[in-house]
Order: C-alpha cells, then sequence, then structure tokens
C-alpha cells in the first residue's frame, strides 16, 4: 500500500475548517479519507470529581492527549487500524466506547491546534490554516452553540471572551506560520479551495 497523504486542516473555531474538511472529503469521496478530529483526542478525566472536569479549558493545547493523536496517526499512516477515542462531553470524560478505523488512500487532522505540535506538524503533507475574521468566528459560534447546544448569548460571549479569543490570539493564530496554505473565509473560498483540491488530486495521481 501506498503512503497515505496526510493533511492537517487547521483554524479557529468558527473559522470554516469543517466547511473545507467537508468538500474535500466530498470531492474525493468518502471511502478513500480518514477524518481525525482532534476533539476525539481531549485526555481522560475519569481520575477527577465532576466539579474539577467541568472547569477544564477546551480551548487550550493541554487539554488534549497528543501523544495518542500522533501514535494513531502513525499507525493509519503506515497502514495499520486504530482504535480511536470518543469523548462524552455530558460527563466531560473520554467514554470507555471506541471508534475502529482502518487506514486509507488520504487522512484528514481537523482541529484547532493541529499545528501547535512539532510532532503532529511533522506527519502532515500538507498543513492549511482557514484565516477568518474574528467577528465572524464568534458570530458563527454563537449561531451554532445556540442551535446545536441550547446555548444562552450571554454564556456563549462569556466563553468566547475569557476563553476562546485569548486563547485563539496566544496559541492558534502564531501556527499560521507553519501552514503551506492560508485559506481566508474557510470553505466559502471557492478559488482558495479548488486549488487546494487539484493540489491534492495532483498527489494522488503520482
Amino acid at each position: 500500500m501506498k503512503k497515505p497523504l496526510v493533511i492537517g486542516i487547521v483554524g479557529g473555531s468558527g473559522s470554516g475548517k469543517t466547511t473545507v474538511t467537508k468538500r474535500v472529503i466530498e470531492e474525493l469521496s468518502q471511502d478513500k479519507v480518514v477524518l481525525i478530529e482532534q476533539d476525539y483526542y481531549y485526555k481522560n478525566q475519569d481520575h477527577l470529581t465532576m466539579e474539577e472536569r467541568v472547569k477544564t479549558n477546551y480551548d487550550h493545547p493541554d487539554a488534549f492527549d497528543n501523544d495518542l493523536l500522533a501514535q494513531h496517526l502513525q499507525e493509519l499512516i503506515q497502514g495499520r487500524e486504530v482504535d480511536m477515542p470518543i469523548y462524552d462531553y455530558v460527563n466531560h470524560t473520554r467514554s470507555s466506547e471506541t471508534k475502529h478505523q482502518e487506514s486509507k488512500e488520504v487522512i484528514i487532522l481537523e482541529g484547532l491546534f493541529g499545528l501547535y505540535s512539532k510532532t503532529l506538524r511533522e506527519q502532515l503533507d500538507i498543513k492549511i490554516f482557514v484565516d477568518t475574521p474574528s467577528d465572524i468566528r464568534i458570530l458563527r459560534r454563537l449561531l451554532r452553540d445556540m442551535k446545536e447546544r441550547g446555548r444562552s448569548v450571554e454564556s456563549v460571549i462569556s466563553q468566547y471572551l475569557t476563553s476562546v479569543r485569548p486563547m485563539h490570539e496566544q496559541y492558534i493564530q502564531p501556527t499560521r506560520q507553519y501552514a503551506d496554505i492560508v485559506i481566508p473565509d474557510g470553505g466559502y473560498n471557492d478559488i482558495a479551495v479548488d486549488i487546494l483540491l487539484t493540489k491534492i488530486k495532483s498527489i494522488l495521481e503520482k
């Protein structure tokens, strides 16, 4: 089996990285792509009380088990199967269930901190940073959290100002420098996404 093409799609919350990811998967077809969402790899918190768990800052790089993520990514690159963790957001810890995943032609790592860890960066063949203005990102997050998670306007804005925004400026935005391709305005930038897709297809055809 030929070595899989490994793509990292990174950006702040509400940047449109999920939209870019979906377009790539649709174009290549689902059976050729493994999607690894970095959110799967939040650290196990079984050893903490619920009171301690709810204080976790999920927008900080330390919330993630990057060692396990890098290990699983390497296994998939080498053509082996892995059992990816599943995170239980209700109980704020890792679920006892896992997701069995075989290796495929293309591996996509999507998440906030895909370019933060040097170990992860070195495993990526194409590094993409989805760069969207902060006012658009907060509006998208506001709409998403209210619609999908039943959050109030006040709670979303409070979390954004106290956690999401400062973590983005300190840890996510600086990783833009490591990107091979920067896509402004997320999945709605048709030209940038088309250029990316053309590059991916040319590599796969070699």
